[in-house]
């Protein structure tokens, strides 16, 4: 009589891995597909940087002859080649990790452009995004306590009146009334990231010039993203406030401070924490429209600088960085949350 043969289950790493495998394939599938789509979708865009150069130096005043002679000085620019073939010559110097040459800076690299701007990026938006989290967690929390309370009502419509106002229209109230009307805040101190003059450099007056010019679209970054915080962690914490396990420690006398942190606070923040990661991706890219009003030299300013001297390898490059940044972030994301919350993790992983 022949034996049964049994069947083998995989053991908990081995599901493990293989999740996490399949995970980076598809994260590595998504930024190759955006990349493709990125490099053909702005090259149906109309004009091209050529033509754009010599129509930047007939506003200038030049003739129409030195325009076509000093456009012609950029015709090493392969747009004359098939798009086919410029992809294949894009994504093989892409897999050595050569970004290419700007169109409008000619000799400047675009990893040159993206890692001098990609800081200031991070600095503004990065801060001001995690000044926005706390805010909104701790008065989404203390309205959630306090519902139907004149506490929770101004709470709660101060974050629907933020969430609703656009960013563009405080950002450009405040430049004319801190700036023009008022003259609290010098209009020097509205635009860019450092004064003239200023480098670069560990120094108090570096620092100090630093926060001047960064207080104001910080403030802009926080006040229209902490409304969505506020409102989400209401409605989770209050959801929470719901559920069994708070009756059951209300029951056993554990303190309501022990209760709101270690129970409540945990399980309604858990789904802000993986929204906040991807958020994050996102913010690699800059505010396009608070960067450009500011002129704060980030990747946002700089794409839109790109996207309008049609400058290909720029906008390629950043494009690229903010998928990377944002497929990253969701990897991130679904993980964080497996190891906050173990059942996702145990789901994930297999029994």
């Amino acid at each position: 009589m022949s034996a049964i043969p049994i069947k083998s289950t995989p053991s908990r790493s081995g599901l493990a891995l293989r999740y996490l495998g399949g995970r980076l394939l598809k994260a590595l599938l998504t930024i190759w597909l955006a990349t493709t789509l990125t490099f053909f979708l702005i090259r149906l865009m109309p004009g091209n940087p050529i033509d754009i150069y010599m129509e930047e130096l007939l506003r200038a005043g030049a003739s129409a002859e030195d325009a076509r002679n000093q456009a012609a000085m950029m015709m090493n620019i392969p747009l004359d080649k098939p798009v086919g073939e410029q992809y294949l010559d894009y994504m093989a110097k892409l897999v050595t990790g050569d970004l290419g040459t700007s169109f409008k800076a000619r000799t400047v690299p675009v990893a040159e452009i993206i890692t001098q701007r990609l800081p200031w990026t991070i600095f503004s938006v990065g801060s001001s995004l995690l000044i926005s989290f706390t805010l909104g967690i701790l008065l989404g929390t203390l309205a959630a306590y306090r519902r139907n309370t004149l506490i929770d009502l101004l709470i709660t419509n101060f974050a629907a009146l933020m969430e609703a106002l656009p960013a563009f229209t405080l950002a450009l109230l405040a430049v004319l009334m801190l700036g023009a009307v008022w003259k609290v805040i010098p209009i020097s101190q509205l635009r860019g990231a450092l004064s003239p003059g200023v480098q670069p450099e560990f120094s108090l007056e570096f620092f100090s010039d630093v926060f001047m010019h960064w207080r104001v679209p910080a403030a802009i970054y926080v006040l229209t993203t902490v409304g969505g915080w506020i409102l989400a962690m209401r409605a989770n914490t209050i959801n929470a406030l719901g559920d069994d396990y708070v009756t059951v420690a209300k029951a056993r006398g554990l303190r309501d401070s022990r209760i709101m942190t270690a129970y409540v606070g945990r399980n309604a923040s858990l789904p802000l924490f993986t929204r906040l990661a991807i958020v994050i991706g996102f913010s690699m890219g800059g505010s396009l429209i608070i960067e450009q009003i500011f002129k704060y030299r980030g990747l946002g300013y700089e794409a839109v600088q790109a996207l309008g001297a049609r400058d290909y390898p720029v906008m390629q490059g950043i494009f690229l960085v903010t998928t990377t940044a944002v497929v990253v972030s969701g990897l991130v994301a679904d993980f964080l949350y497996g190891y906050l919350d173990p059942r996702v993790r145990i789901k994930a992983t297999g029994p």
